[in-house]
């Protein structure tokens, strides 16, 4: 697959600072710790993996802007381009030994994501999209799952922690999706389980109170391979209202419809 001069930076920033996470995986117990919040974690990897990612892809381009999980806005002299970052997505796996979180970069121009890469250092899996060109894993074109009936389908999501969303709204949902599929999943990386909704590994995946870092590359990905993706409410605004729902065709609009069941609460 011939990469574009911006995927190959991309690339090449996700692949350092991947090296550099699976060093320091290598040591987590020794890792310096800080706290941001409860259940919210912040390590010396991730600091130093967005270091790296920041430095490569600024010096490709000086003049791009940034949106950084760790230090937040950069407004670039562009006023066109923006890279969303995230250097460590999956960050409480990471500290907790678990190997499942990866690095995410996408490319935002004019307000649209026109690339976006995904790398799983511990699974060396490289995920690739760019608007028009395709998805791919380690040079693999993606597509999306094909099955169309909810008794055969996987679906992934993400669950709130101590101190954040709305968990009884949570429980509503699962209580209206487990009975029709084959199984839930919760990975603990964002961009992982939208890489996995673009390689068929999941079927669908949904999730709410998420920032552009997270999705932004695996948004492009879906649509390259071939899924759906909206927010909640079924429309364009994922960055916006930080909600996704992604998936084939069917998955799709059959989690749409699961999801909008679950709004009311059983009175039973």
């Amino acid at each position: 697959m011939a990469r574009t001069a911006l995927l190959n930076v991309m690339v090449q920033a996700a692949i350092k600072a991947g090296r550099s996470l699976v060093r320091d995986f290598g040591e987590v117990e020794n890792l310096q710790v800080s706290r941001k919040g409860p259940g919210d974690f912040v390590s010396a990897a991730d600091r130093r993996a967005e270091e790296i990612v920041r430095g490569e892809l600024t010096k490709a381009r000086p003049t791009f802007g940034l949106v950084m999980e760790e230090s937040g806005e950069i407004e670039g002299t562009d006023g066109q381009h923006r890279w969303h970052i995230d250097p460590l997505d999956g960050t409480t796996n990471f500290l907790h030994g678990i190997p499942i979180f990866a690095t995410s970069i996408a490319l935002e121009r004019n307000g649209e994501i026109v690339a976006g890469v995904i790398y799983n250092p511990v699974m060396d899996e490289l995920y690739t999209a760019e608007r028009g060109r395709g998805a791919f894993m380690n040079d693999r074109r993606l597509r999306v799952a094909g099955r169309r009936e909810l008794p055969e389908m996987l679906f992934g999501t993400g669950l709130p922690f101590i101190g954040k969303g709305d968990h009884g709204r949570t429980l509503r949902e699962l209580r209206y999706i487990m009975p029709e599929v084959s199984g839930i999943r919760r990975a603990g990386a964002a961009a992982l389980d939208l890489a996995w909704v673009a390689s068929g590994r999941l079927d669908a995946y949904w999730e709410r109170d998420l920032n552009s870092w997270d999705i932004a590359a695996g948004i492009l990905m879906v649509r390259e391979a071939g899924g759906f993706v909206s927010d909640l409410q079924g429309k364009n605004k994922m960055l916006e209202s930080g909600d996704i729902v992604v998936g084939n065709e069917d998955a799709h609009k059959q989690l749409l419809r699961l999801l909008k069941q679950a709004e009311v609460p059983n009175q039973d």
